[in-house]
């Protein structure tokens, strides 16, 4: 499994540590495990991370100790790591730590700590007399994590050229009499067949009518002739996810499943067109909605063009309408995300098409290579 060089570790140290020295805090405390895992290279289902300006605090139970004390006779070892033993409850292992390295204002990541967690935290303090004050931050490593580094690049172009095997054996079983089910069994096996830790998400088998639900989950339903079956998946590589949707026919397709296809993969191609730097979200996402609506299919177009791709499938950049809750955001070098307009017909079906694309100085990598026919070869 490849993980971040010590070197690259340092570097987002250095990112986070001027954040939060921007914000007048000593300390960061983090939770969200992905968070955890890109700051230490930890990658277990438990821990929290203290990032100060000298050391990166890491409190880990029993389970973890022996794996974080081999991950740091590596290369791959975080710098400045202190490792502390969490015997009981993580939050109190927190506010011991917090007390011992003399903490005086640290900042919590509000969109994954609960109210309940917080007043417990702030309670407990209190009650023991700990002088510290935590104060809510909001994706302060989520914004770091948008431009990914040169072994990050690489291990997504990596995830996102094994897709290919995976469709191609997709494609081979989409026939008349096939469950959905047993279409997305091919798919998660073929996932596993291409190197991959596990499917970065359920996979999508979507056909006939239930193409029309954008997050329909494969069923029992059988194809059929003249089915257009909307096909998303996706994989988990050394971390880092890839994400693909093709739309294909179970011959022979109607007059307008064509019409349809070729609508969203025009909307598709405007919206890859328009990826460069400096160009924001919102007009990459709008490149692709002026096509649907040019087609007539701009009210079935429902949902956002994009998301950001890495240890999470689902994280920033978001690539959507103007919003109250997602700022437009200007696109930069090494930012990682899909393209994926879609258009849904409910009792009728639905087309999506989704590339992963990274952007670059010049413009924007298309780093997924799937054929778009509606019978594929």
């Amino acid at each position: 499994m490849a993980l971040a060089t010590s070197a690259s570790l340092g570097a987002r140290h250095a990112t986070v540590r001027r954040a939060v020295e921007a914000l007048s805090l000593d300390a960061l405390v983090v939770t969200t495990p992905a968070n955890i895992r890109y700051l230490t290279n930890h990658a277990g289902s438990a821990g929290t991370l203290v990032a100060t300006a000298g050391a990166m605090h890491l409190l880990v139970d029993f389970r973890y100790q022996e794996a974080v004390r081999q991950l740091q006779q590596t290369e791959a070892a975080c710098p400045s790591m202190q490792v502390w033993n969490v015997a009981g409850s993580y939050d109190e292992a927190l506010l011991d730590c917090l007390a011992e390295i003399g903490i005086r204002s640290a900042g919590f990541e509000a969109g994954h700590v609960t109210v309940a967690r917080h007043e417990w935290l702030a309670h407990t303090a209190g009650s023991h007399r700990l002088a510290f004050a935590l104060r809510p931050t909001q994706r302060m490593i989520e914004q770091s994590r948008m431009i990914k580094d040169d072994g990050e690049v690489a291990t997504l172009r990596d995830a996102a050229r094994r897709l290919t095997p995976v469709a191609l054996a997709a494609f081979d079983v989409v026939r008349s009499g096939t469950s959905e089910r047993a279409v997305a069994a091919c798919i998660d096996g073929a996932i596993r067949d291409a190197g991959f830790e596990r499917p970065a998400f359920d996979t999508i088998v979507a056909s006939g009518p239930n193409g029309a639900l954008p997050h329909y989950r494969a069923g029992d339903r059988l194809l059929e002739r003249g089915d257009l079956v909307v096909l998303d998946f996706g994989g988990v590589l050394d971390g880092y996810c890839s994400d693909l949707t093709r739309t294909v026919a179970v011959a022979p397709p109607s007059a307008e499943a064509r019409r349809v296809h070729q609508a969203v993969r025009e909307a598709q191609q405007a919206a890859i067109d328009a990826v460069k730097p400096g160009i924001a979200t919102t007009d990459v996402d709008r490149a692709a909605r002026r096509v649907l609506e040019a087609h007539g299919l701009g009210e079935a177009f429902g949902h956002g063009t994009g998301h950001g791709l890495g240890l999470d499938v689902h994280e920033e950049p978001r690539v959507t309408r103007p919003r109250a809750d997602v700022a437009p955001m200007p696109l930069e070098p090494g930012m990682v995300f899909t393209i994926e307009p879609g258009a849904y017909l409910p009792g009728w079906g639905g087309v999506r098409i989704e590339d992963d694309v990274l952007v670059t100085a010049r413009g924007c990598e298309v780093l997924t290579s799937v054929p778009y026919a509606l019978i594929p070869d």
